[in-house]
């Protein structure tokens, strides 16, 4: 299983790396601070039975 994923910023278009928590359930959603431009994103993660991981970032 990969241990992280990544989403890209609505609203620099920066490419961030974030961890995945596989304790928190197949279907996450939370919002976080770009690290380059500090604009809100939501971040969806969703985890497939099988483990395979996708995941977006949606300016909040």
């Amino acid at each position: 299983m990969q241990d992280d994923t990544q989403y890209t910023c609505g609203s620099c278009g920066e490419e961030i790396v974030i961890p995945i928590d596989f304790s928190a359930g197949p279907r996450q959603q939370y919002v976080e601070d770009c690290p380059v431009c500090c604009c809100a994103n939501v971040i969806c993660v969703e985890i497939s039975p099988e483990g395979e991981v996708s995941s977006w970032g949606k300016l909040e």
